[in-house]
């Protein structure tokens, strides 16, 4: 089944791995406030209404987030989708090292939520990783 793309914006794309149950987001730019939101809840709504439990992350042309957005995902994001059925998280890490910083933490929070999280540098090696899951 061909993957589908779910947003293709100038800030990040979105698509859904029918064949492999992965909802797969990639940064193009610095994204933040609605449009990271905006982003992260459609990833949401994919996952829940396809049964999947898998999400790749390739954050690398992303930099550090908002303290706002990191509130907001940990309050209003990461929680439903864990309880939606979110169990792997594949994150390809930011580029910029305070950005590394902060996915590492975010790594370590949801994982009380249930979330195995692996952190990559390549977006190959993070597929291959969530396949064997």
């Amino acid at each position: 089944m061909p993957t589908q793309t779910i947003i293709d914006s100038p800030f990040a794309t979105l698509w859904y791995y029918p064949d492999k149950k992965i909802v797969y987001h990639q940064i193009h730019k610095f994204i933040f406030g609605k449009d990271f939101r905006d982003l992260l809840l459609a990833g949401t709504e994919v996952l829940k209404k396809n049964q999947a439990a898998k999400w790749l992350s390739d954050d690398r042309s992303n930099s550090v987030l908002s303290k706002e957005d990191v509130e907001w995902s940990e309050i209003y994001w990461a929680p439903p989708t864990a309880q939606a059925g979110w169990k792997f998280w594949a994150i390809v890490q930011p580029d910029k090292v305070l950005g590394q910083l902060a996915m590492a933490r975010l790594v370590e929070k949801y994982a009380a939520l249930g979330v195995t999280a692996r952190i990559f540098s390549d977006p190959v090696a993070a597929m291959t990783w969530l396949e064997k899951q």
